[in-house]
């Protein structure tokens, strides 16, 4: 045996037999050593060579690489201008075709030095390209493209988040750097071809009628699953099967659906984690009926969920680990509102104290502390976004500017729209007003 740290193993013959020199046959005795430089070596050599780069060319060509363009830009940008007072007047300083954003998406970059999230760049997306650009000029940092279609662009943990589709559904989902725009992870989903993508914090929430599910941000790993399942590797899992989903509300730590199953009286609001210890196996805070039809949830804190109701309007506030109703309060809006908001979002901002529910024709501001209403605008286009502290809604000749906590109209700031009616989804980067006026992105200052 040899002892620790030696570099000699002794071995021990444990043979009876003794041991023999080898025999070696006569040098003149052995065959002669066949040469590989034979015309049928060369050749067999010339095709192996042929087959390996024909394989190599296919592989690339058919490849995710070989129909991917990405062109970064630099590793950063000068901060953008704080904003203390409201400007006076807005005007369109660009624009851009962004048919696969549903809001405008402004990436939040943290600072080094404190942390602080600020708004670095805008992002477009439209046909199968996302661009990063200078939120004060639109001009391009940026350019991640496939030959795919995009389903959504979104935003989380200072990336930019593309979802493409590679089938009937939107399956490929991509984070780019916010700064550079240079890829740093990518998945396949299996989300609805109408799927939004929604922040909670820290996962990403898709969107969908039949079927949900969850990423987590930093590494794109599937953290949840719900509702129909492709695939079902764990039977018995899913909490109610054959239900149909209705409008979204995030916030940290949960997600709330409106869920409309048919053994049921009345549409059902569900509150579940994104991130449950099996991605297949839902973990349910609460799920309890509303006790009406054509339900909207209009917002999620950790503690309350509200929902809209028609017949007759009102809020309804449930505790959302108990399901137990808190309140519920009556409110002045017509039920031809009460119709899926597109994608299955609730239409609605958050600051720090309110939230901002668009109804369909109408804002109403709700307090973030015990999600009942504190006032309503009338006649707008969108939820709204905030400016120097204040609440910005769109309506038809511009955007009104509110008092917050009392819904006391400041001023009107004009808005050229050319000829455009529809809903305007707002959102701000710095200085810069931005407007989601369909398939367009309008920047205002």
């Amino acid at each position: 045996m040899s002892s620790p740290g030696s570099d000699v193993t002794d071995i021990e013959d444990v043979l009876d037999e003794p041991a023999h020199e080898p025999v070696s046959e006569p040098v003149e005795d052995r065959p002669p050593a066949r040469s590989w430089r034979t015309r049928t070596d060369f050749i067999a050599v010339a095709l192996i060579a042929v087959v390996s780069i024909t394989a190599s060319v296919l592989t690339w060509a058919f490849s995710d690489a070989r129909a991917t363009t990405s062109v970064t830009g630099p590793a950063s940008w000068e901060q953008l201008p704080e904003v203390t007072a409201l400007p006076p007047t807005l005007a369109e300083v660009w624009r851009a075709r962004s048919g696969a954003t549903q809001w405008p998406i402004v990436v939040q970059t943290p600072l080094k030095e404190t942390g602080e999230e600020k708004p670095s760049t805008v992002v477009t997306g439209d046909g199968g390209e996302v661009n990063g650009r200078d939120p004060l000029t639109g001009d391009v940092r940026w350019t991640y493209k496939r030959d795919l279609p995009l389903c959504v662009v979104g935003t989380g943990q200072g990336r930019a988040m593309a979802v493409y589709s590679k089938g009937t559904n939107c399956s490929e989902i991509t984070a780019l750097d916010g700064i550079t725009g240079a890829r740093q992870a990518q998945r396949n989903g299996d989300a609805e071809p109408d799927t939004a993508l929604l922040n909670e914090g820290s996962h990403l929430i898709m969107t969908g009628s039949k079927y949900i599910e969850a990423y987590r941000k930093d590494d794109l790993v599937k953290s949840l699953e719900y509702g129909r399942l492709r695939a079902i590797v764990n039977p018995n899992k899913q909490p109610r099967v054959g239900c149909t989903y209705g409008s979204v509300a995030v916030t940290s730590g949960r997600f709330a659906l409106i869920e409309r199953c048919p053994d049921d009286g009345s549409d059902r609001i569900t509150v579940q984690k994104p991130n449950p210890d099996k991605a297949e196996d839902p973990k349910v805070f609460t799920s309890v009926l509303t006790g009406g039809r054509n339900a909207q949830v209009v917002a999620v804190t950790e503690k309350l969920v509200a929902v809209a109701l028609p017949d007759p309007s009102r809020i309804v506030v449930f505790d959302a680990e108990t399901g137990n109703q808190i309140t519920e309060v009556p409110i002045d809006v017509p039920a031809s509102d009460f119709t899926e908001p597109p994608h299955h979002v609730a239409r609605s901002f958050t600051t720090k104290t309110n939230v901002f529910w668009f109804s369909g024709s109408k804002t109403i501001a709700l307090s973030l502390e015990t999600l009942t209403p504190l006032w309503t605008a009338n006649d707008t286009l969108g939820a709204g976004t905030t400016l120097a502290g204040r609440a910005v809604i769109p309506v038809k000749d511009g955007l009104r500017v509110y008092e917050q906590a009392t819904g006391e109209l400041v001023g009107t700031v004009r808005v050229k729209r050319d000829g455009y009616t529809g809903p305007v989804q707002l959102a701000t980067a710095g200085p810069v007003v931005l407007e989601q006026r369909g398939e367009t992105l309008v920047a205002l200052r």
